[in-house]
C-alpha cells in the first residue's frame, strides 16, 4: 500500500499559508509606518485638503477594483442590510476621525504623538472590551491598562501638554476595530472601505469648500510630481488595507498583535531620528512606561494563547 501523505501536504500548505498571511500583515503594518514621510512629501497642501481628497480618491479606487474583479454583487448584497449599512457608516465617521487627526499631527511636528496613539491602541482596545463588551480582565491586563494610565499622567504633569493627538487615535481606532468585529466576514475588505469612503463624500465636499474659500485649494495648481504623489493617496490607503485583510485572513491573531507594534515603531523613529522632534525626559519616561505596558500585554496575551491550545 502507498502510504498516505494527504495530512502531510495539507499541514504543509497550511503551514505556507500563515508564513503568506504573515508576511500579507507585516507589509501593511510596514507601510502604514512610513505614511508620515508620504503626507510630508505633500506639503505645502494642508491636512484638511489632504483628507478631502483621501475619501474621494479611495472611493474611486476602491470603485475601479470592483469594476475589475467584477463584485458589484457584493456591494449590492450589503445595500440589503440596514444593519450593515448603519454600522459601515457608523465606521467612515470613525476613520475620518482617525484619518484627520493622524495627519494633523503628521503635518504639525507631531509625529512621535502619533506613534504614541498607537502603541496605546491595544490597552485601549482591551479597556474597551471591560466597558463594551463586558469581558473580565486578567489581573496582568489590569496592570498593563494601569501603568499605561500612568503613562499619560506622567506626559501630562511632566512634559506639559495634554498627549490629545495620541488619545483620539488610540480611541477612535479601537472603537473602529469593535465596528469592524460587530460587521464581520459580512462585509469584505474593498467593499467595507467603499462604504466607508461613500458616506464620508459629503464631509470630502465641505471641506474642499471650507479650505478653497480660505487657503485655497492646493491639489493640481502646483509641482507635477507633488499632483502625481497626491493622486495615489487612494491607492496608498487601499493597498495596506487590502494586505492587512489578506493576513488577518490566513495567520493567527497571536502573529497580528506581535506585528501592530511595526507601524508605531517605525513612527517613533521617523518623529525622533529623522524628523528630530524633542524627546525630554518626561516624555522617554512616559514612552518606557507604555512599552512596559505593552511587553506585560503581549507576554499575558501568548500564555493564554498556548495554555488555550495545550487545554483545546
Amino acid at each position: 500500500m502507498q502510504p498516505d501523505r494527504t495530512g502531510g501536504a495539507e499541514g504543509r500548505d497550511l503551514a505556507r499559508e500563515r508564513t503568506l498571511g504573515g508576511v500579507y500583515a507585516f507589509l501593511a503594518y510596514l507601510l502604514w509606518g512610513f505614511l508620515p514621510l508620504y503626507f510630508l512629501l505633500l506639503q505645502p497642501i494642508g491636512p484638511y485638503e489632504l483628507v478631502a481628497w483621501r475619501i474621494l480618491l479611495s472611493l474611486v479606487f476602491c470603485a475601479l477594483l470592483i469594476a475589475v474583479t467584477r463584485s458589484w454583487g457584493r456591494l449590492a448584497a450589503i445595500f440589503r442590510q440596514p444593519r450593515l449599512l448603519a454600522l459601515t457608516a457608523l465606521a467612515g465617521g470613525l476613520i475620518y476621525i482617525n484619518w484627520q487627526v493622524f495627519i494633523v499631527g503628521a503635518l504639525t511636528g507631531h509625529v512621535i504623538e502619533t506613534s504614541l496613539g498607537y502603541f496605546i491602541n491595544p490597552i485601549a482596545t482591551v479597556l474597551l472590551a471591560v466597558i463594551v463588551l463586558r469581558e473580565r480582565l486578567r489581573v496582568t491586563q489590569w496592570v498593563a491598562v494601569g501603568i499605561a494610565a500612568l503613562a499619560v499622567v506622567v506626559i501630562v504633569v511632566g512634559y506639559g501638554s495634554f498627549p490629545w493627538i495620541a488619545l483620539t487615535l488610540a480611541a477612535s481606532f479601537s472603537v473602529y476595530g469593535l465596528v469592524k468585529k460587530r460587521v464581520g466576514p459580512s462585509v469584505d475588505a474593498v467593499s467595507g472601505l467603499t462604504l466607508e469612503s461613500m458616506w464620508l463624500v459629503p464631509v470630502a465636499a465641505v471641506l474642499l469648500i471650507l479650505v478653497g474659500s480660505t487657503s485655497g485649494i492646493v491639489y493640481g495648481s502646483g509641482e507635477v510630481g507633488k499632483t502625481v504623489l497626491l493622486s495615489l493617496v487612494g491607492v496608498v490607503t487601499a493597498v495596506p488595507l487590502l494586505f492587512f485583510a489578506a493576513g488577518a485572513r490566513r495567520t493567527s491573531l497571536t502573529v497580528i498583535g506581535l506585528l501592530q507594534f511595526v507601524a508605531p515603531i517605525l513612527q517613533f523613529i521617523i518623529g525622533a531620528w529623522l524628523l528630530q522632534e524633542p524627546m525630554p525626559l518626561e516624555r522617554w519616561i512616559g514612552f518606557g512606561l507604555v512599552w512596559l505596558a505593552l511587553v506585560i500585554l503581549t507576554v499575558d496575551s501568548l500564555v493564554h494563547a498556548r495554555r488555550s491550545r495545550t487545554a483545546g
